[in-house]
């Protein structure tokens, strides 16, 4: 049987953005989620520099190209940044039951520009994986997050202003994905990733400093317990994470691994019945069932 290193890795970065969605979930709470963005990248830069000396003798990717630098400095601003500043606004906007669901545009998205970008193709077996798993979150997404609604917030999530700003969001992340592995190349993933990361903190600090959250961010430094969340998320994230999805799309096409990347909503369900005893509802359990069939379909 072909070993899918691709399809495998996209499956454990699935994982880490599980177990990071409730470390950040958790620390946002305590200090917001702008001083969480930035902080979380400092952290991952130490880490993966720590790794990159220990295995490559770089602490820094010095050894990259002038390609390598411009087009994966350029990833890390459109995905870390403008994806994630849109998302979150987004959240605020339209709330997180919509938002979530129009981010499962991630991967059809990433198909069309991979194969505007790079020529990538997909068969018909792999297009109908990518419309069973998406079509399983969207049931996990639609009743899960529905319930947390309140009825007064039906004319608020259909501002056209929330979904263009989830839609930037969901295209921001995917164009992401995509001009990673234009930019990498055969380049090394975690270095790739530490250039990303790089272009992500200067992204954020414009940011924070244009809307003045320093003395956010400061506060937030003071704040042990969520310092220890955002290490464990930061681990989980940028580090190991979006390195992971970089081999994901380095051995196989962008929009495989952006949907089989995109089913964290289905992977929470156990852990959250495991750590908060949150019961999980035969709709929850059938669109998990979906989802896993629909990923099944990328390892045949």
């Amino acid at each position: 049987m072909e070993l899918r290193i691709g399809e495998l890795a996209a499956l454990f970065t699935a994982v880490c953005w599980t177990v990071t969605a409730m470390s950040f979930e958790s620390a946002s709470r305590k200090v917001g989620s702008v001083p969480v963005n930035i902080i979380r990248l400092v952290m991952a830069l130490l880490l993966l520099s720590i790794f990159s000396w220990i295995r490559r003798d770089f602490p820094l990717p010095l050894d990259a190209t002038s390609f390598n630098w411009f087009w994966l400095a350029l990833s890390g601003l459109v995905g870390f940044v403008i994806g994630d500043l849109f998302l979150f606004k987004a959240f605020t906007v339209i709330g997180s039951r919509l938002s979530l669901l129009i981010m499962t545009l991630v991967p059809p998205i990433a198909a069309f520009v991979g194969w505007l970008i790079m020529g990538e193709t997909m068969g018909w077996l792999h297009l109908g994986g990518m419309a069973l798993t998406l079509s399983g979150i969207a049931l996990v997404i639609l009743h899960k997050q529905g319930q947390r609604e309140k009825p007064g917030d039906l004319l608020v999530k259909a501002s056209t202003t929330g979904i263009v700003y989830a839609i930037l969001g969901a295209a921001g992340q995917a164009t992401g994905l995509v001009l990673s592995k234009y930019g990498m190349q055969d380049y090394d993933a975690f270095s790739a990733t530490q250039i990303r990361v790089m272009a992500g903190i200067i992204g954020f600090a414009i940011v924070i400093h244009f809307f003045k959250k320093w003395g956010a961010v400061n506060n937030a430094l003071k704040n042990n317990t969520a310092l220890w969340l955002m290490l464990f998320g930061a681990t989980f994230g940028p580090f190991l994470g979006v390195s992971s999805s970089l081999i994901a799309v380095k051995h196989t096409a962008t929009g495989i691994a952006s949907t089989i990347m995109s089913v964290s909503p289905i992977l929470i369900l156990p852990a959250t019945f495991l750590l908060y005893k949150q019961t999980i509802t035969w709709k929850e359990f059938i669109g998990a069932v979906i989802s896993v069939c629909g990923v099944a379909l990328f390892f045949i």
